[in-house]
């Protein structure tokens, strides 16, 4: 059997579904883990959940055999959201779980996230998996296999950890035919608001658009939306919504990095001096603000398994990402749950009288381009972002964390490998407009110096 072994990456496990994840290959993963977990704390039993891909049923069957075959005992919760899977390991009190989806990739994709103890398998652990796989040598029993609906006892553990609002609010949703259907709308109710609920019916043919709310082509339903009905707040959900999209009353896009002021702004109240944890991809708007409200800023790399991690080593109590990922562990249990972040979204605006735009009114937007998602092969994307560090760093100062965020007088340009997909990360920023068109150019001309496909800026 031909395992393509560029599917294990830094976060997960990834590829196309019909040819990297076939039943077969699915199977082995699921020994392999199954195994590794044994090994690890002798864990018994663990949940699976999916998304609303079309893959998605055929790839848990495949993982649920895989995993039994170990001797571990399976909960089939079915159709959830990611979050929803994550909270399962603290509701069964359990230290394993797989959670199947392709996020926000393309619908011919799909994934497979592997949990332990408080987290997800990243880096070395996600290797320690394809070894195993390499090496054949897997633990043997007879597990079996339960089906179990958690949605009520989720929304309802949700809906606690919220005191009722101030005001009533009309909230426009946005589920994109994911998993965030099912739930979003009760959700929402069960917190005292109006909720206008688009695109419900998980499909993972997505008909009306992909569930990406980090792309503001995707989110013009919404904001549509939000004026008709006059709303005081949009909602936007990726396909297995452990991202957040938000836009105000005015239909104005929040991204991840603003967002974050907002909640710093009620974190850093009631936790003087806190550690704010900042990804390579967000705006100099964030720790500007941050210092101000006395917060201590660390830059850290981009990624939801390593940003959990270095949360859990510091004792942050928050931290985020660009692109709608958001992990709360103040007053929730540190991974990143959408319906939580929205939850927080409303109590902030529960707690002001002011409209959500007259929150956002004084955090600075500087001139910036949305992320760019240059197509560049697995086998080489690391090679290249090197190579364009090091002919950055002959002339600039820079960030190298994560990629290169080359550090301009007036702003920055980030490039940076993906680890979720074959393409390089890029976007840039400016304190005004002629900085940011001069610091575009420069990017630009440095990423076509690598022979990568030549691409249109978004702002």
């Amino acid at each position: 059997m031909n395992v393509n072994f560029n599917i294990f990456r830094e976060y997960d496990i990834r590829g196309n579904a019909d040819e990297d994840l076939t039943d077969e290959i699915v199977y082995l993963i699921g020994r392999a883990y199954g195994t590794w977990l044994i090994n690890h704390n002798g864990s018994k039993k663990i949940t699976v959940g999916g998304d609303a891909r079309l893959s998605t049923e055929r790839i848990r069957t495949a993982i649920i055999k895989g995993l039994t075959s170990t001797g571990l005992n399976v909960i089939n919760v079915g159709l959830v959201t990611t979050p929803m899977l994550y909270w399962t390991l603290k509701y069964f009190d359990l230290t394993g779980g797989v959670m199947v989806t392709g996020s926000h990739n393309p619908p011919e994709m799909n994934g497979l996230k592997l949990c332990f103890d408080k987290g997800t398998l990243y880096g070395e652990q996600i290797q320690e998996i394809k070894n195993l796989i390499e090496a054949g040598n897997f633990i043997q029993g007879a597990g079996h296999s339960s089906k179990v609906n958690i949605d009520d006892e989720y929304l309802k553990m949700l809906k606690s950890k919220f005191k009722p609002f101030n005001k009533k609010f009309k909230v426009v949703c946005d589920s994109g035919n994911g998993a965030a259907g099912l739930t979003a709308k009760k959700y929402f109710e069960s917190l005292g608001c109006e909720c206008v609920s688009l695109y419900e019916k998980p499909d993972g043919n997505f008909p009306n658009h992909h569930p990406d709310p980090q792309k503001r082509e995707n989110l013009q339903d919404l904001i549509k939306f939000v004026k008709s009905e006059k709303a005081d707040v949009g909602f936007a959900f990726d396909g297995d919504a452990d991202r957040l999209g938000v836009v105000d009353n005015l239909g104005n896009v929040i991204f991840g990095d603003r967002l974050m002021t907002l909640y710093w702004r009620e974190i850093l109240k009631a936790h003087p001096g806190a550690l704010v944890l900042v990804e390579p991809k967000c705006s100099m708007v964030l720790p500007e603000e941050a210092e101000k409200l006395g917060g201590k800023v660390l830059y850290w790399k981009s990624g939801h398994s390593v940003i959990k991690a270095k949360m859990r080593e510091t004792g942050a109590l928050f931290a985020g990402e660009y692109s709608g990922h958001m992990f709360f562990a103040d007053e929730f249990f540190g991974h990143d749950d959408a319906f939580y972040s929205a939850g927080r979204v409303l109590r902030i605006m529960s707690n002001e009288n002011k409209s959500l735009s007259e929150l956002m009114s004084d955090i600075e937007i500087y001139p910036s381009t949305e992320e760019i998602r240059v197509p560049c092969d697995d086998t080489i994307k690391f090679k290249v972002v090197e190579n364009i560090k090091n002919k950055a760093l002959e002339n600039y100062k820079c960030s190298t964390i994560d990629g290169v965020r080359i550090l301009y007088p007036e702003g920055w340009g980030l490039i940076r490998a993906s680890n979720t997909q074959p393409v390089i990360t890029v976007r840039c920023e400016g304190k005004n407009k002629i900085a940011l068109e001069n610091i575009m150019q420069d990017v630009k001309s440095r990423i076509l110096a690598e022979n990568l496909p030549d691409f249109k800026w978004t702002f």
